[in-house]
């Protein structure tokens, strides 16, 4: 399957060819994973529980571990990720700046993945 290539926040992409850009395989599974973590719940009206809402944490005290787990619980939701070897997300603070990584197995074809996200709070 495949989909629109969008960098959350940007804008869609062109191909060489003039045609709008598709993803898919691994790069498709590492853009759904990065939308839903940084899309906040309710923004999508036909979707309402949809997304973890990091954007939201911005202005807040930083904890690590509430963060790392509701990385975890959102990211098993998308199907691109692999249920076994379960995924690690490590959460570095350093005053203001939260830098997430999430490295987790291709459900598809096991591949190596992994997600950064860098958050100023």
């Amino acid at each position: 399957m495949s989909d629109l290539s969008l960098v959350f926040g940007g804008d869609l992409a062109v191909a060489a060819h003039g045609d709008l850009a598709a993803l898919s395989g691994s790069a498709l599974g590492q853009q759904r994973v990065l939308r839903r973590l940084l899309t906040n719940a309710g923004d999508y009206i036909w979707q309402l529980n949809y997304g973890a809402g990091l954007p939201t944490m911005i202005g807040t005290p930083a904890q690590a571990a509430s963060i790392a787990g509701l990385v975890k619980s959102q990211i098993f939701l998308e199907g691109a990720v692999a249920r076994s070897p379960a995924p690690a997300v490590t959460v570095e603070t350093s005053g203001s700046i939260v830098s997430l990584t999430i490295s987790y197995s291709d459900a598809a074809d096991a591949s190596a993945q992994a997600v950064g996200i860098t958050l100023s709070t």
